[in-house]
């Protein structure tokens, strides 16, 4: 019996932009060795993997190289996928190593969905992994925000976050891909994500998934909780709420709104809009 595959954009802008990922609901989930084989023909940064389980849904997700534990736009795309086949409503679903929700509401031709993260921590980066990794994209501490400390920051995975301090910067970002992924796997590591703060409540994002196969990320629900946990722990002035603009440069422009409640390591919010990807 062959496996159906939906294709949506996550985080989309309206009728264009977000990030497309693979949607597969089965009866039960396909084996490890299936799984990574679709997710590596599908392309996508990720593919998302649901089948029935004790009223919710068991979830895992796999990159084109690798299963990951968790992934924000793979979530927004299942939990529009699940209000069309189960109408709106809100859905439990269980990861690897978590147990979330997620829900969806059709709306015209595009579908809101809306996450609520694993809880989220942060942590000071070593001087010597922020030197490296300036290197590999070949900026210099002079263009470090001076305001923002770079940090690890998690909600369901492990990322790194560099401020900077010019929105020319952000769009000038490269780097190698396999040193890239060599550097994020020695530090599993699932993005390095670059920010810039327009405002307060206004972040401009790029995030290098190199460890997952692809160059960059046009949106990261996963990296957007991780960011909102981390700026909650360093007293930012987010006033509970964030609205982040990424896969601009990529001309994919996608867009991230998160709710932040005031609990040290809380959930967070994540949502979005989908549409079909075409």
């Amino acid at each position: 019996m062959s496996i159906v595959i939906q294709k949506l954009s996550a985080f989309s802008d309206g009728i264009s932009g977000g990030n497309p990922a693979g949607v597969v609901l089965e009866n039960s989930l396909p084996d490890v060795a299936t799984m990574q084989r679709i997710a590596s023909e599908v392309g996508f940064s990720e593919t998302v993997f649901a089948a029935p389980e004790n009223g919710g849904w068991r979830v895992r997700y796999f990159s084109p190289e690798s299963e990951v534990p968790f992934c924000g736009h793979a979530t927004i795309a299942l939990g529009a996928a699940l209000a069309e086949r189960h109408g709106n409503g809100e859905f439990r679903l269980k990861l690897n190593d978590a147990k979330i929700t997620v829900s969806g509401e059709i709306s015209g031709s595009i579908i809101k969905a809306a996450l609520q993260s694993p809880p989220t921590q942060s942590a000071p980066a070593d001087q010597s992994l922020i030197a490296e990794i300036l290197d590999l994209f070949g900026y210099t501490q002079n263009d470090l925000d001076p305001f923002m400390p770079c940090g690890f920051a998690q909600a369901g995975a492990t990322h790194i976050i560099i401020a900077l301090k010019a929105r020319k910067k952000l769009a000038q970002m490269t780097y190698d891909l396999d040193k890239g992924r060599a550097l994020m796997n020695a530090h599993n590591l699932t993005t390095i994500a670059f920010i810039f703060s327009e405002t307060s409540q206004k972040f401009h994002v790029r995030n290098a998934f190199a460890s997952g196969g692809v160059i960059e990320d046009p949106a990261t629900g996963a990296a957007a909780a991780a960011l909102a946990g981390y700026l909650r722990d360093i007293d930012w002035p987010h006033n509970g709420a964030l609205t982040i603009i990424q896969g601009e440069d990529m001309g994919l422009r996608s867009i991230i709104e998160v709710k932040i409640p005031p609990v040290l390591g809380s959930s967070i919010k994540v949502s979005g809009t989908a549409r079909p990807y075409i």
